[in-house]
Formats: structure tokens, C-alpha cells, sequence
């Protein structure tokens, strides 16, 4: 094939990319919204259809917009709006496909006043859920190259914090507070502090700057920060006092034993077209002794594989949020290693995924709990 033939088709490709998408995103709108319309609404006198009918239909014409507007043009109102709508349908169109088979066994207007019953108490569930403090999980990770000095050593970490639309500002302290209580030896983010910019969130984020450890408090981006001010997160916090591995790393003594405790940009830096903002393992491990035992700081579960080709012993990271929503983790399992918890890669290597501090988009958590982890590092 010429160069002359490859390049139209490219350009081929390219001008489908916006017709593709906009089929893809009907059919996704329909299924949401066309299941739970079917076994709520269907099943009553046509007055109570009608009406049914006409709600569904506001609300899909709704929610595109309210996504545009505050994803894309930064509108906290509209963003609170889209993002709690959208949580409503996921959970109405899950139940509404367990309903279709419910409906073989039971008649439909029992299964469609059941499929709200179950929606409503799981929002309400979801919503307490998600603005509560988290809970701390406690793990227990043994590093065999750990030395003795530094056996016990407690690593806290908060990921996926999200301060967003929803002013949570006294939330971020109470995080931060039960961060303290656990008197760490490093504190760790994982990225994805925020949706927006540190000025649009500068309340919310203060908190993170009473946050205490023994020897250190460092942090990475996630994939959030690129589509706001990612190299301004960075100054935000080292402004709060916080390390930025900016893939980098710093060193933890104790005892005599040492720990490299190592950060790599997120995996989507690269595509930001910000200059050095890109995963690099090897400036991050830079000088690093093969012997030292690694601590690596990574926001996405995927990078666990360059973690394991550089002999990394214990990555942490989050970005899956444990799926949120149920059964959205079977999602997130097509795209990452790992959804949450302690898994092993290699020989040498393992990976915590965090469920995430707090929560993106819709204020729900069904099944799947925030947390504040304390990982205690052991050596063999």
C-alpha cells in the first residue's frame, strides 16, 4: 500500500471516531435508562405510564447535559446533579435486570414495586456510605528483604480522596484526624486528590497538611490530576508539606535498615503533553542499591508490570475505588490486575489496591467501602 492510500484512510478512521461514539453512547443510554423504564413503568394503568414515561424521558435528555456541563465546562451544580442522577440509574438498571427474570416467577407489579424498594434503600446505604469517615483496614505485608531495624513499620494510605462538587471540607478533616489517631511512621496518597484545580478545592485539601508521620508524607498523581492542573497539585502539595515523587524517590532509616520509598506519574501522564510528566521507573530508582528493598508509590494497579520488571517488592495503589457502585467491579477487573487488596505479581513483587478514601462522580458506595489503610511492613 502507498503512502498515498494510507494516509485517506487514516483520515477515514479518524472522521468515524465521532460516529462511533455517538452510537456507542446512544446504545449506553438506552440500555440505562430503556431497562428500568420497561419494568418500572410498564406495569401499571396507562395513566401511571404516561407519567412514568415522561420522567424517564427528561431524565435522559437530562444527564448528558448535566454531564457536559459539569465535567466539561466545571459547573459544581451541574456536576452534583449529573453525577447523582447517574448513580440513580445505575442502581435502577441494575435491579430492573435482575427484575427481568424475576418477572418469569412473579407478576409485574411486584417485581417492579421490589426493584424500587431495593434502589432506594441501596442509594440510601450508598450515600452514608460514602460520606462517612472511612474505615481503617489494617494488612499485614511481609517484605523478605526488609531489614530487621524496620520490621513493624506503619505506612498509612489515602487514595481516591476526589474533593469535588460536594464540599467536603469537614470530611477532609475527619480523614485527616483518623490518619493522626494511627500515628504512622509514612503517610501515603495515592493520587486523584481532586476534580478541579487546587484553587477551585483549596478548602477541602487544607486538611492534608495537618496530616503527621514519623519520617514521611509523600504523594503521586493519579489520572484526575491530568484533566485538571496536574503540575499545580504538585506544588499544592509540596506547599502542605507533602514529598512529590515526581518519579523520584527518598530514603526511610531506621534502625539501620533502610527503605526506598519510590513514586512514579500516573499511567496517563504520558498523553498529558506536559514536559517529563510520564510513568519512568528508572529516574524514580535511580542509584537505588539492589539490595534495598522498594516501596513504590503507582496510582493505577496496571503499572504493577514495569513495578515488577524494576524488582519493586510492595506497590501500592488505587484509582478502582473496589468497583464503588456493584457490580461495576466486574468493569474495572477487564482494565486492572487487581480491584483491591493484597496480591502477588512475580516473585518478588507485591501490590495493595486501596478501595479509595473517598469517591468519584455519583455519591454512592454500594458494596464496596472507602477506606484509610495501615499497612504494617515485615520483615521474614
Amino acid at each position: 500500500m502507498s503512502v498515498s492510500e494510507t494516509v485517506p484512510a487514516r483520515s477515514a478512521a479518524r472522521s468515524l471516531r465521532p460516529v462511533l461514539f455517538a452510537l456507542v453512547l446512544v446504545t449506553v443510554l438506552g440500555l440505562l435508562f430503556g431497562v428500568p423504564w420497561w419494568i418500572i413503568t410498564q406495569a401499571w394503568p396507562a395513566p401511571v405510564s404516561v407519567v412514568g414515561t415522561v420522567v424517564f424521558a427528561v431524565a435522559l435528555a437530562a444527564l448528558p447535559a448535566l454531564m457536559f456541563l459539569g465535567h466539561g465546562r466545571r459547573s459544581d451544580v451541574a456536576a452534583r446533579a449529573g453525577d447523582t442522577l447517574l448513580g440513580v440509574i445505575w442502581v435502577l438498571f441494575t435491579w430492573s435486570v435482575v427484575g427481568t427474570v424475576a418477572r418469569i416467577f412473579l407478576a409485574p407489579e411486584i417485581v417492579a414495586v421490589g426493584v424500587l424498594a431495593v434502589a432506594v434503600v441501596l442509594l440510601v446505604y450508598g450515600y452514608a456510605e460514602a460520606m462517612r469517615t472511612p474505615r481503617i483496614r489494617n494488612v499485614d505485608v511481609v517484605l523478605p528483604r526488609l531489614g530487621a531495624g524496620l520490621d513493624g513499620i506503619k505506612v498509612a494510605l489515602i487514595t481516591d480522596t476526589h474533593y469535588g462538587p460536594i464540599d467536603r471540607a469537614k470530611w477532609s478533616r475527619n480523614v485527616a484526624a483518623a490518619v493522626n489517631e494511627l500515628e504512622p511512621d509514612i503517610v501515603c496518597h495515592t493520587g486523584d486528590i481532586a476534580d478541579g484545580t487546587p484553587v477551585q478545592r483549596a478548602e477541602q485539601s487544607a486538611p492534608l497538611g495537618t496530616i503527621r508521620a514519623a519520617y514521611a508524607r509523600v504523594y503521586v498523581t493519579g489520572n484526575h490530576e491530568y484533566f485538571a492542573d496536574a503540575q499545580g497539585w504538585l506544588d499544592r502539595m509540596t506547599e502542605l508539606g507533602w514529598e512529590a515523587l515526581h518519579n523520584r524517590h527518598i530514603l526511610v532509616e531506621r534502625g539501620g535498615s533502610t527503605l526506598v520509598v519510590a513514586g512514579v506519574d500516573d499511567y496517563t501522564a504520558a498523553g498529558s503533553g506536559l514536559p517529563s510528566h510520564r510513568q519512568d521507573h528508572a529516574a524514580a530508582l535511580a542509584d537505588v542499591a539492589a539490595d534495598q528493598p522498594v516501596l513504590l508509590l503507582a496510582h493505577q494497579p496496571k503499572q504493577i508490570t514495569r513495578a515488577v520488571e524494576a524488582g519493586v517488592d510492595l506497590q501500592i495503589s488505587g484509582h478502582t475505588h473496589g468497583g464503588q457502585m456493584w457490580p461495576f467491579h466486574y468493569l474495572v477487573k477487564v482494565d486492572q490486575p487487581s480491584v483491591q487488596g493484597l496480591t502477588r505479581h512475580g516473585e518478588r513483587t507485591q501490590l495493595y489496591t486501596s478501595r479509595g478514601t473517598g469517591f468519584w462522580g455519583p455519591p454512592f458506595r454500594i458494596f464496596a467501602p472507602s477506606e484509610i489503610t495501615l499497612l504494617t511492613l515485615r520483615s521474614a
